[in-house]
Parts: structure tokens; sequence; C-alpha cells
């Protein structure tokens, strides 16, 4: 009698036990998260089984999905960038990359056709000027192939090897080159004397890259050598960059003060200060700007009209106060997603929706080099 109660018990506990562990599973397998997008899995069944066009490939549609989302996100600045284009946007924040050292030109016909620099590796894998570009490893070179991809392709990393097939004229019969890649830089800024006032140097800044502060302080002691003892800092046409160098740079030039605030998604206010005197700190300064100095270059721009440090020209700058993270996605696309907000303390009208304010405006019609410069120099030399 106590033995088959016993077996009953465990009989039951072990119903009990399988039927929990199925729920639990199915729990797993099948949450509601799975359920999410019923309607999009659906609509896509139906344009693969009654779609009269050809069907893109799966990653095609995927990214057209992303970039469906973020349109009903309705973020300007939350973006997804596809890999090429990513890798491309990484070198130019990095300063640097690994390649072979070629300009790409595309024909009327889509043909590409290589342009090697002096000295460079391509150039001594003899890659000559007008050789035309098959292909870059395993990538075939088609009328339709975006020159971004050709270029990512060429790109890697310093110290291996790319594969070009090339043609050379006149029968242009594909032949094999190896070439190594070595390390060339992507300098963020353009730096010279003034042409009628020796003593003025000016800094063209074009983006904020990670090397930006380091070639900033270069160029402001190889135009001193030169017999500059004022300087402009162009950053007009800037679109900003790496929000970490813009601080760096916008440090340079400071010896005290608040440099912004910023407030990323659940977290505190953070204050961003600067913490010892600035190399750059006791260098006369003028900044150009015009609207489409944003972002970054903004940050440069605001913190040093507020801290009172330089006299600001030009028109009002583009008015972007949120800052994006970028996220690496598998395929080596990205996306880039607005996670904060910045703001100078004080600092009236607020970037946003206003730009910073120049000092001495000048308007669309006056905004060229001649112009901008001529009234920086009057500033500083009337």
């Amino acid at each position: 009698m106590k033995r088959a109660f016993f077996y009953s018990i465990s009989l039951f506990l072990l119903f009990t036990l399988a039927f929990l562990a199925g729920y639990l599973i199915r729990g797993e397998l099948f949450s509601p998260q799975d359920d999410q997008f019923l309607v999009l899995d659906q609509a896509h069944k139906l344009l693969l089984d009654y779609g009269l066009l050809e069907i893109p490939d799966d990653r095609a549609l995927e990214y057209g999905m992303i970039r469906g989302m973020l349109e009903v996100y309705a973020d300007p600045y939350s973006i997804f960038v596809e890999p090429a284009q990513h890798e491309l946007e990484t070198n130019s924040l990095q300063g640097d990359f690994g390649g072979i050292g070629v300009d790409l030109r595309k024909d009327v016909e889509g043909k590409v056709f290589l342009s090697p620099y002096p000295d460079s590796p391509a150039v001594n894998a003899d890659i000559l000027e007008g050789d035309q570009l098959f292909a870059v490893d395993e990538l075939i070179i088609e009328p339709l192939t975006p020159l971004d991809s050709v270029l990512a392709a060429i790109r890697g990393n310093v110290g291996e090897t790319v594969s070009l097939t090339i043609g050379r004229a006149p029968v242009f019969t594909p032949m094999k080159r190896e070439v190594i890649r070595e390390i060339f830089p992507l300098p963020s800024i353009t730096s010279r004397i003034h042409p009628q006032e020796n003593r003025l140097g000016i800094i063209q800044v074009n983006m904020i890259a990670a090397s930006t502060p380091e070639e900033i302080s270069s160029a402001f002691t190889d135009l001193q050598n030169l017999g500059a003892t004022h300087f402009v800092l162009d950053l007009r046409n800037n679109s900003g960059g790496l929000l970490s160098a813009g601080i760096d740079t916008t440090r340079m030039f400071l010896r005290e003060g608040t440099i912004l605030q910023q407030q990323y998604k659940g977290k505190a206010i953070e204050t961003i200060s600067v913490e010892s005197p600035g190399v750059l700190a006791d260098s006369p300064l003028v900044v150009l700007i015009n609207n489409s100095t944003a972002s970054a270059a903004e940050i440069i721009a605001g913190a040093l009209k507020q801290n009172h440090r330089a006299w600001l020209i030009g028109e009002p700058s583009y008015g972007k106060d949120v800052i994006q993270l970028v996220f690496d996605l598998e395929d080596g696309s990205s996306l880039h997603i607005t996670s904060a907000k910045w703001w100078i303390p004080d600092l009236f009208p607020p970037v946003g929706g206003n730009g910073i304010q120049p000092d001495q405006l000048i308007t669309e019609d006056e905004d060229d080099s001649a112009s901008m410069i001529e009234s920086a120099r009057r500033y500083f030399f009337p």
C-alpha cells in the first residue's frame, strides 16, 4: 500500500516537473518578443510568394527594413551606414588608414581607373597612371559598383597584401598586382601664413578627428616658426566628428572654465571642464564659423566664445546639440543613435535651434574666404 502510494506521488511529481519544464521552455522559445514582428514576417512572405519583380537579396531587404524603422523613429541624426561607408568614415575619424596610395576615378561607362601617388606602394608594385581596375581581391568591379566599396576593399590592415587585377592600355589584358598596404595619414587640417600679413597664421579644420588636437598643435608651432603671432581657427563647413577630440581641442585654448554639460539617456548631468591650462591658451585667436559649422566644431566655437577666449566671425552655426553613439553591427555596417544632449552653460541663445552666434556677423553673400580672412586680419591689425 505504501509502495503504491509512493509510486503515485512520484508519478505525479514527474508529470508536474515535465509540465513546468515544458511551460518554461515554451516561454523561452515562444516569448511575446518572438511575436513582435508578425505583420512584418507576413508581409515579407507575401512579397516572396506574389511579388512580380525580382526580389532583392536578404541583406538588401534587411537594410531596407532598418532604414524604414529609422524613418518612423524620425530622428534625423540616427542613421544606418553600410559597411563600405562605415569603414571609410572610421578611417577619417581615426586620422589614418592602411592603403596603397592610389586615387580612383570612374568614366561615363562605369570603368574604374587608377592614379597612383608618387613613391606609393602602388607605384612600387608597378601600377601606372591610367591602369584600369578589374578586381580587388574577390570584389569584381562592375559598372554599378560604388567607389566607396572599391576604396574600402583596397584599404585594410597595415602590412597585409591586397591583390589587384588591372589592365593596361591599349589592350587592357587582365594581370595581377600584389600590393602591401602602408599607413597613410588623413590630415584633418590645413595651415598657411596670410599672404599679406606674415604675423597671421591660418588653420582650417576640415573635420574633428582623433588626430586633430596634435595636428593643430604642430601647425601652431610651424606657423610660429614662420613668424605668426596671431591666429585664425577656421571652422567653416566643419560638420564635426569625434566629441572627445572636440573637447581635447577646446582644452588646448583655455586656461580654465567649463566646456560643456551633457546628459545621456538615464544618466546624471555631466560637466566637462578644463583641468589645466592649455598649451595654446595665450595665443591671440579669431574663430570663423558659418551655417555648416556643426556638432563638435560648435562645441569648440561655443566654449571659446562663452569663456571669452576668442572673437567669432561669420554666421550663426548649424545648431546641432545632440550626441550620437556609433554601434558596429556584425556585417561591418553601423547604427548611429542619438543618445545624449549637450549644452554650454549660460550661453545665450542656446545652441539647439539657434546655433553659435558670432560676435561679428558676416552674411551669406559676403561669406567667402577673402572677406572672412580679411575681417580677421583687420580685427588683429586695424
